[in-house]
């Protein structure tokens, strides 16, 4: 038994389609942190199994979701992402015999509306199909939650459909607030930032999305998208630097 499980908060405007794109699972389950739009009403409309849960991190909850099912798959899907029926087909073959216990499944992103195959956003893999009683989350990565596997992983073909970042002012929102959790976990990691990584630091993550991951191959797209990592970049080790102050 397979279970598709969508973590949300106020997601009226994707869940429908995330939804619909999930029909062939065995369950659907809408994990939710207390939403006061019409998220509640919609799961119920598409048939979804749904269950309130305080949010405290993503790893916890994430953590808890695998807890709320007895299906011996449990396969994770934001609401902004979509399943393809090559995808389902290809979920339904590795895990009716299965090699591994946990599977990264790749992504197409699309940014501003366009999809971006370049700039480190391709192939994305994300870890999202789990043999329910051999994963758990880590408990000290409340962000970019990491998983733990007793046992062996594979790599999915075809990818996740993720709506990603439909503004520059999501954008920019979305990387402040990774930067300010990836500033601190450098700092309790015992980093310290140099004045001069305040240079060094966003030049490279320039570099790194638009020679190194190709990000030059989608244009004007690919060059602001490389510009604003690397801006961010100095937002972390800005961010760094004056907590040592």
């Amino acid at each position: 038994m397979l279970s598709a499980i969508v973590l949300t908060l106020n997601e009226q405007k994707h869940l429908g389609d995330c939804l619909a794109s999930l029909k062939w699972a065995d369950e659907v389950i809408v994990f939710d942190s207390f939403s006061n739009d019409n998220t509640e009403a919609i799961a119920k409309e598409h048939g979804a199994k749904f269950i309130r849960h305080k949010f405290e991190n993503y790893g916890a909850q994430r953590d808890a979701a695998l807890k709320a099912t007895n299906a011996d798959w449990v396969f994770f899907v934001d609401a902004d992402e979509r399943a393809t029926p090559e995808l389902a087909d290809e979920i339904r073959a590795v895990t009716a015999s299965p090699s591994a216990v946990g599977w990264w499944v790749p992504r197409h992103n699309y940014i501003f509306g366009k999809l971006t195959l370049h700039a480190g956003w391709y192939p994305d893999y994300q870890l999202r199909l789990l043999k329910r009683d051999r994963a758990q989350y880590d408990p000290t990565r409340p962000v970019h939650e990491l998983v733990k596997l007793d046992g062996e992983e594979g790599f999915l073909k075809n990818p996740l459909v993720h709506l990603n970042y439909e503004t520059v002012d999501e954008f920019i929102q979305k990387q402040n607030y990774y930067a300010h959790y990836d500033a601190e976990r450098l700092r309790l990691e015992g980093k310290r930032a140099k004045l001069q990584n305040l240079i060094t630091r966003p030049i490279q993550e320039f570099l790194r999305r638009f020679i190194t991951y190709h990000g030059w191959r989608d244009g004007l797209h690919g060059l602001r998208l490389s510009l604003l990592m690397g801006y961010f970049q100095w937002v972390v080790y800005k961010r760094l630097y004056e907590s040592q102050e």
